[in-house]
């Protein structure tokens, strides 16, 4: 088996196992139907100062990060799963690279937290969020980038867990600092000087902003440098991703 069959395979089972469970499609985006109504239905008409967009206009591409964020980290737990269960050392031996490996399992979760992402769009389209601008066709290039970005962080976090509650438990006490620190709910220029300083830390900070830019034109820093941040924690994440999976041990 060539590499780029393998990754190719290993994407195309997490598209299938995806598609076939339906519950997944609707449960994922549950949650952040939830915040997305009752935040806009709720602050439908704050202002705040400097943001001259409408606030669905300004959480609705932060929600479908938030959908991206959940979706790819923890896609990471197929992994765990796929350990216990034993076919994680059927391909382990196989003639793939751990790379190959590593990135079509990045990819096929990456894929679902995509299509998670724009299904999530969708949903805030009814709800009254019209994306307008020069950059709608950068979007679905950052949300897929950003899918990728978390994806690698869960698959990081995967190879070091033995236990899927174990797996969940680090998960949910990972990524939602990071969704909250992002400026999905609240300008950043709301948060305390030492807060903002942490969120400029965080890649879901530039990914929202990015987002949020692509579809209003409004944002916080230089897209340029979102993007920048963007692509370059893409590559960082999915090469680590890759080095831990490579030396990861199956009994």
């Amino acid at each position: 088996m060539g590499e780029l069959d393998a990754v190719y395979v290993l994407w195309l089972r997490d598209l299938k196992r995806y598609l076939r469970a339906k519950s997944r499609v609707f449960g994922s985006i549950g949650m952040p139907f939830f915040f997305l109504a009752f935040f806009s239905l709720g602050f439908r008409r704050v202002e705040f100062p400097g943001v001259e967009i409408d606030y669905v206009s300004f959480i609705s591409p932060g929600i479908a990060a938030m959908v991206v964020l959940f979706t790819g980290v923890f896609s990471g737990v197929s992994v765990v799963w796929d350990r216990q269960f034993g076919f994680l050392r059927e391909i382990m031996v196989s003639p793939a690279s751990r790379f190959s490996i590593a990135l079509g399992r990045a990819l096929g979760g990456a894929t679902t937290a995509f299509v998670q992402g724009l299904i999530m769009v969708a949903v805030s389209m009814l709800i009254g969020f019209r994306p307008a601008g020069n950059n709608l066709l950068l979007f679905p290039v950052l949300l897929f980038l950003t899918a990728l970005t978390f994806t690698s962080i869960g698959i990081a976090i995967s190879t070091v867990m033995r236990d899927i509650h174990g797996f969940q438990i680090v998960v949910n006490f990972f990524v939602f600092p990071i969704f909250f620190l992002s400026g999905a709910l609240f300008p950043l220029s709301e948060l305390p000087s030492f807060v903002e300083a942490l969120a400029m830390l965080n890649p879901l900070t530039y990914s929202v902003d990015a987002l949020r830019w692509s579809t209003t034109g409004y944002a916080f820093f230089n897209p340029i440098l979102s993007i920048a941040v963007i692509f370059l924690s893409c590559f960082l994440f999915l090469l680590l991703s890759s080095f831990l999976f490579s030396r990861t041990e199956v009994e």
